[in-house]
């Protein structure tokens, strides 16, 4: 175990994901650099005890500084922009973003030393197969953005092998909960839901809302990534995240529900064009269970409630269109 303080680096710190763990690995007593282009993220959200540096992981130059200035020990790889659904229309970003970037990070932890790195992969890189998913599937991701992802964790792989590089692979999935970013317009389907109906607007639900997620409140992944730190499996590879699946027009009307007692009245659910997307997607969490000690205790009600709470006490920020790289049979709500 590490007993001793250690120096973390944690990209995409400003993100969900990245400002939780860096908040608990700050709480452990380590000392957190703390990286991210804030192109999604709030710098507001990253706790000031963590060293931050407004850096772009696709800039090979900044990474070599980072690593050259700082001695770090591990590194949690949380960055990446997360649009799965729009990623077809922004190839070159997606790659770029998360497959450049990733070697970029890749590179100097093998030219430093660096102990251990731990990467936040996605469910996506599964695709269309039987949930619930397991990690001995074989992925056959079908979007750029799982694709991307799993060239990640292929060059994880190669490292491990040729270098003996030390990694552990996360996938989780349909991740929730505050410091959110909720004026995506594109991703985070519950906190755009959330910001919605407190501007007045309709639930947006693509297509019937048939497909199935399981969303999972990010509290609950601390704990689990913090130990494969000290997991002496090196290529391990763990699925996290909730364990009950539900539909998406479910997910919608408990948002509703939750809107209803907070004093939002007459709250609409619409239907619009249906998505290429993957219909059901959930996964088995046996194997975190059994190495990590993981525990799913997911409520997805109180967990919107929270949500809720925070979403009303924040300042409204723009809600940005991307620039696409090619706009041929994208959907009518993006263009």
């Amino acid at each position: 175990m590490l007993h001793n303080r250690k120096t973390i680096l944690v990209t995409g710190a400003a993100g969900l994901l990245g400002s939780h763990m860096t908040r608990y690995l700050l709480d452990k007593g380590h000392t957190v650099i703390a990286v991210d282009d804030l192109s999604g993220g709030s710098l507001d959200y990253v706790p000031t005890q963590a060293k931050f540096y407004r850096y772009d992981m696709c800039d090979a130059h900044q990474m070599k500084s980072l690593f050259e200035n700082n001695s770090i020990d591990y590194v949690y790889h949380f960055a990446a922009f997360a649009a799965e659904g729009l990623s077809h229309w922004i190839r070159n970003r997606i790659y770029t973003n998360i497959t450049l970037g990733s070697i970029n990070i890749i590179n100097e932890c093998i030219r430093h030393d660096v102990k251990k790195l731990v990467f936040a992969s996605s469910m996506a890189v599964y695709g269309h197969q039987q949930p619930p998913f397991t990690e001995k599937m074989i992925p056959v991701p079908v979007d750029p953005y799982g694709i991307a992802k799993y060239t990640v964790e292929q060059d994880l792989a190669a490292a491990h092998d040729h270098f003996g590089f030390r990694y552990t692979i996360i996938r989780p999935h349909n991740i929730i909960g505050i410091q959110q970013n909720i004026w995506d317009k594109y991703r985070n389907v519950i906190g755009i839901w959330i910001r919605k109906v407190i501007a007045g607007e309709p639930i947006t639900i693509y297509g019937d809302g048939t497909q199935t997620r399981a969303f999972s409140d990010v509290r609950f992944y601390m704990k689990p990534m913090y130990q494969v730190l000290f997991d002496g499996e090196d290529a391990s590879l763990y699925n996290l995240g909730a364990d009950r699946e539900c539909t998406i027009e479910k997910a919608a009307r408990t948002v509703k529900e939750v809107a209803d007692v907070r004093g939002y009245s007459d709250v609409q659910v619409v239907y619009l064009e249906k998505r290429n997307e993957v219909q059901h997607a959930f996964c088995d969490h046996a194997l975190a269970k059994e190495k990590l000690g993981f525990v799913d205790k997911t409520n997805l009600m109180s967990t919107i409630s929270m949500m809720f709470s925070w979403a009303e006490e924040q300042e409204q920020k723009v809600v940005k269109r991307v620039d696409y790289e090619i706009d041929k049979s994208i959907y009518s709500y993006w263009k």
